[in-house]
């Protein structure tokens, strides 16, 4: 893969582009329990295929403000990719990409996102289970300069 050689792992900070960058868990989402529900209110995945929960947090320590990477996708060790999938406007934990001042993160401190028991805004994954048995995932960040790479802890 391009990058840089070893990924970052799990709950480790990956700098891009000004922006701290830390996935802080990765979890299988079932929309039967009412919390993943909370989460996604979207369709389960069809047989043979499982939805992936990314959560992540992003900062900008810096005194210049930057925008948070756009681009994301699940490699697995087969060179399959996955793209997240469309999440509506009103879900109040998705991931979305804006400009960030100094000291100010995605998801914005006292959110729902923020104040969740996972602590992140989350990116959803639909793959097939083949996918879960060719791990590590990868998860890319599209960001300036070359994709970096965090290893998810699934």
């Amino acid at each position: 893969k391009g990058g840089e050689k070893d990924p970052a792992r799990e709950g480790i900070e990956v700098r891009i582009g000004g922006l701290d960058y830390n996935v802080y868990i990765t979890r299988l989402l079932n929309l039967k329990d009412p919390e993943d529900r909370d989460y996604y209110r979207g369709r389960e995945a069809p047989p043979g295929q499982q939805l992936v929960g990314v959560f992540l947090r992003v900062c900008n320590n810096e005194d210049e403000p930057a925008r948070a990477v756009e681009e994301f996708e699940v490699v697995d060790t087969q060179e399959n990719h996955f793209k997240p999938l469309e999440v509506p406007p009103d879900n109040l934990f998705a991931y979305r990409s804006r400009e960030l001042a100094k000291d100010d993160c995605i998801p914005e401190a006292g959110s729902a996102a923020a104040s969740s028991p996972v602590g992140g805004s989350l990116l959803i994954f639909q793959m097939p289970n083949s996918a879960l048995e060719n791990r590590p995932l990868e998860l890319d960040i599209h960001g300036p300069g070359e994709p970096r790479h965090i290893e998810l802890d699934l």
